[in-house]
């Protein structure tokens, strides 16, 4: 009798034994390094104990990984002989006793020792390592040789693979990783969405250009180096802008930048008689492939809030100001001289039409704006618009009333402006929405 009970003591403990390994090695990957650091630096000794077994963390996974493996190996040999007192009294031949003991130890072993420990402690990875930390480390120096021995083989082999192995999880995260984890906590509900969308702009605004930022060549409104001062407050009374590309000839050969501030300098008197080429400053040129941290470098060092941005033949491809670069992290801005069409330019209407969802958007949305407010990522080509991307399908100008189908999506011209397309109606065909 004693002899039993030994047996079925032994069989649980060995069973804890597994659930401990399981949980430190769970709350070791997750625990957040960060409040260890920071609990460490108080002078909290478990968490000087986590961040050491952080510090190794390969040295101590394999530990983990060296105690399940024993834990679970005797807990199978002594499986049979605990449970088989039992089994006994079912009447069962000795072949379907051994097999059911078997099966009862393997659902035991399982549930109390691989998955409930690894729910915990994922579930809470603090209190967890740091009640783990110190018996996992007694433990892997105990058997400090034997693990070392068989790291360096598992690592040889990695390394025959052409990967080099890690001591360490890498702290650092990927912008691409910052705003998937951004993504995630606002779905969560764990950081407002609006502050989501910030941190995501914010983490891809180094990766985009110029010329992604930038308001295209059609849309810029220039002033020709002989005109006057008196024609430039003319021009801002018409568009409400303050700053103009100055320029001989054409667009392409553009040589200053003026703005209201420059000709408020100028005597009234001599308004009519001053050229804007007398006022206008040195441009800031910049390169369409420019990405936007160097541009905002550029303007800076050109005291300039307004830059030229050049293609690679050296002609004007459009300007991109500081409110531009705003925008690209807060989305659009309207000020007092937008009008309401320019205000709600871009935006997205969604009805629902008999369950069918629909979006109104403007067709100079670039990719990122595109996927953002409707979900639906432009297929790679020449081409950085929606706009672009109609083109490229039709394979010529659109007109108005043309569709395009593209991966379960319908769109539609609803408006141009002589050869630009000004709305684009997208659908999203029912039965594809899984929202």
């Amino acid at each position: 009798m004693l002899s039993e009970f030994l047996y079925i003591l032994l069989f649980v403990l060995l069973t804890l034994g597994t659930a401990f390994f399981v949980a430190a090695e769970f709350a070791l990957v997750t625990v957040d390094r960060a409040e260890i650091d920071t609990r460490a630096e108080r002078g909290e000794r478990p968490a000087r104990t986590v961040r050491r077994a952080l510090r190794e963390l390969s040295f101590q996974l394999s530990g983990a990984q060296l105690g399940i493996t024993l834990t679970a190996l005797l807990t199978g040999y002594l499986a049979e002989p605990a449970l088989r007192p039992l089994v006994e009294p079912m009447g069962l031949s000795a072949g379907w006793s051994h097999a059911i003991s078997l099966g009862i130890a393997t659902l035991f072993s399982m549930l109390f020792g691989e998955l409930v420990p690894k729910n915990a402690a994922l579930s809470r990875p603090m209190p967890v390592a740091l009640r783990t930390a110190g018996p996992m480390r007694v433990f892997s120096n105990v058997f400090k040789l034997l693990i070392n021995a068989l790291n360096e083989t598992a690592n040889w082999l990695v390394r025959r693979m052409g990967i080099e192995p890690q001591e360490e999880l890498a702290s650092a995260r990927s912008p691409e990783e910052l705003g998937l984890l951004a993504a995630i906590s606002a779905q969560a509900g764990a950081l407002p969405t609006e502050t989501a969308l910030l941190l995501q702009r914010t983490v891809r605004f180094s990766d985009k250009h110029a010329a992604e930022a930038m308001t295209p060549r059609i849309d810029v409104v220039g002033l020709s180096g002989s005109a006057t001062v008196a024609e430039l407050f003319e021009a801002v009374r018409e568009t409400g802008h303050s700053r103009f590309p100055v320029y001989e000839q054409t667009l392409d050969t553009v040589t200053g930048v003026v703005s209201v501030n420059d000709a408020l300098a100028v005597p009234p008197a001599r308004r009519a008689l001053t050229t804007v080429a007398a006022v206008a400053r040195e441009p800031v040129l910049v390169p369409g492939s420019l990405d936007l941290d160097k541009v905002v470098a550029a303007l800076r060092a050109g005291r300039s809030d307004f830059a030229i941005v050049v293609d690679e033949y050296g002609g004007t491809d459009g300007v991109v100001t500081i409110e531009d670069l705003v925008e690209e992290l807060v989305g659009e801005i309207a000020d007092e001289h937008d009008t309401a069409e320019e205000e709600e330019s871009g935006s997205v209407e969604v009805t629902v039409p008999g369950g069918v969802r629909t979006w109104l958007v403007d067709g100079m949305l670039r990719e990122d704006e595109l996927d953002e407010q409707t979900g639906f990522r432009l297929p790679e080509g020449p081409y950085e618009t929606l706009a672009g991307f109609l083109m490229a399908e039709l394979g010529r100008i659109p007109g108005v009333g043309d569709t395009v189908l593209a991966n379960d999506w319908e769109f539609t011209v609803v408006e141009m402006d002589r050869h630009r397309v000004e709305q684009v109606r997208l659908v999203r065909l029912a039965g594809d929405d899984d929202d």
